[in-house]
């Protein structure tokens, strides 16, 4: 069984391991470049401040993570945050983005947040059907909003309130 504890920045390099093939293998994030342990680390001190970060221990080491961040700069949207859990490949499907999900909805409500929103590059059937599960909504698809792998990627938008 995982235990999810608030990420550190000694935690960016395995947190960086982890995405690298994400950005470098796939089109699941748009980030083009994968950014190194120290950039990891400055997002990881940035999301703890307002959001959260979390890691997932397994078997003595990083099995995923999970954070927030926020929606629109805008004021009102204060209470809104979008959130975002990568797992290593090794560990899918094993119950970890589940739980690091529920641990970071857990965290975000009781730090006053009341909707959280997740864009997933299409196709991608497995994230939406771990966000599914965890009553999220669909809001929408933008079409074409990115152009990785030599082709256009729609986004679905979804929702859930905590």
């Amino acid at each position: 069984m995982a235990v999810i504890r608030p990420a550190c920045v000694e935690d960016a390099g395995r947190c960086a391991q982890i995405y690298a093939p994400f950005v470098e293998n796939s089109w699941v994030s748009f980030e083009t470049e994968a950014p190194d342990a120290s950039e990891i680390a400055r997002r990881i001190a940035i999301a703890r401040q307002t959001h959260d970060w979390l890691v997932a221990e397994q078997d003595g080491g990083i099995a995923g993570y999970a954070y927030g961040s926020s929606h629109r700069e805008r004021r009102a949207y204060r209470q809104s945050c979008d959130v975002t859990v990568y797992v290593d490949p090794a560990c899918a499907r094993s119950g970890i983005g589940s739980a690091l999900y529920a641990a970071l909805f857990e965290s975000l409500a009781k730090s006053g947040k009341h909707a959280v929103f997740a864009g997933v590059a299409l196709p991608n059937a497995a994230s939406l059907a771990l966000h599914k599960a965890l009553g999220f909504t669909s809001v929408g698809v933008y079409h074409e909003v990115g152009w990785k792998m030599g082709a256009w990627r729609d986004v679905q938008w979804l929702e859930k309130l905590l």
